[in-house]
């Protein structure tokens, strides 16, 4: 039996076929694999924080609108909370504006400054929170949709100490614009749950870290294929700043600093920064040697496979798992 796609708020507002989205990914979202999603009808975003130049993000959207054939694809707009490190924002707005991008992912800070240009020039924005208060706060700033994220993100989840379910369940009483879940999904049975509890869609990362098209050496993707659900561990707690990760040499050096007393990013030296983690980890192929983000989602990952293929088993496995469920009803 072929069974229909799913149609949401999610899917009508970025003309997509799956209510599925690729995440910004430092270092590793870039037009390679979110084409590859694009492509397989979902949407994807390119972390306009990845690239040292201007012109070098401007290349890499040409790209992309070159490998999906001009379908639409998004931009990742990560704010930082420390100061003069969001110096570039407009730019990056501007320029995806200029090369015809209208969909964009916002994270970090609030979303204030992003909201006017990116409106009116004819684009949408979602932007993704820890928590049900801030979700409202975005709403009342205009955004198009939010993205509500769980403690089992990979990455930087904020100070939430609710899981993604939880977290989404009290916002869907709440929250009136689209609303997205994310954090530790990594099976169609979890987006199938999204869906029918009332979610318009699932935001997604870690199960993305294996894709053939993700620009991080094999040695890693082999690493979290072998891994299970007790992938990633959490980091930086007591520094008010939660980084979820995967559990290796360099990640446990950072938990034994800080219960020897760290408590300032500078007292872990170079182990925390992401230039290390490119250089020594998604280049170098060393997976011990730096701080990767990562989820339990990671443990779904079971092979290397093209990022479509991925797109393709999660879909499927959430029709059969929502049949299923309409079978029970009946």
């Amino acid at each position: 039996m072929t069974l229909a796609p799913f149609r949401t708020r999610l899917t009508d507002l970025f003309d997509i076929r799956h209510p599925l989205l690729l995440g910004g990914m430092h270092h590793l979202g870039e037009s390679g694999v979110v084409a590859a999603v694009v492509n397989a009808g979902a949407m994807g975003f390119i972390t306009a924080r990845s690239f040292a130049t201007p012109d070098a993000l401007r290349q890499d959207l040409r790209r992309c609108r070159e490998l999906t054939c001009g379908k639409p694809f998004g931009v990742n707009l990560t704010l930082a909370r420390r100061a003069g490190h969001n110096d570039a924002v407009q730019d990056w707005i501007r320029i995806a504006l200029d090369e015809g991008v209208r969909h964009f992912e916002s994270a970090g800070n609030s979303p204030a400054d992003l909201v006017g240009p990116i409106q009116r020039a004819g684009g949408v924005l979602i932007h993704k929170c820890p928590s049900v208060r801030h979700a409202l706060s975005a709403e009342r700033l205009g955004v198009d949709a939010v993205a509500l994220v769980g403690l089992e993100e990979g990455g930087h989840p904020g100070a939430n100490k609710l899981s993604a379910f939880v977290n989404g369940a009290f916002a869907l009483e709440r929250i009136r614009v689209p609303l997205v879940i994310g954090g530790g999904i990594g099976s169609g049975r979890q987006i199938a749950a999204a869906l029918a509890m009332g979610a318009d869609g699932v935001v997604m990362g870690s199960r993305f870290m294996v894709a053939e098209e993700i620009i991080a050496h094999e040695a890693l993707k082999a690493r979290i294929v072998a891994a299970d659900e007790h992938c990633s561990v959490t980091i930086l707690d007591s520094l008010g700043d939660t980084w979820r990760v995967l559990a290796n040499d360099t990640a446990r050096a950072v938990q034994q600093r800080e219960a020897q007393g760290a408590r300032s990013h500078a007292e872990f030296g170079d182990m925390i920064l992401s230039a290390r983690t490119r250089e020594r980890v998604y280049e170098g192929g060393d997976v011990e040697a730096g701080i990767v983000s990562l989820g339990p989602a990671g443990g779904f990952a079971d092979r290397i496979e093209p990022a479509g293929a991925i797109v393709a088993r999660l879909m499927a496995d959430a029709r059969h798992a929502t049949a299923r469920v309409g079978a029970l009803m009946s």
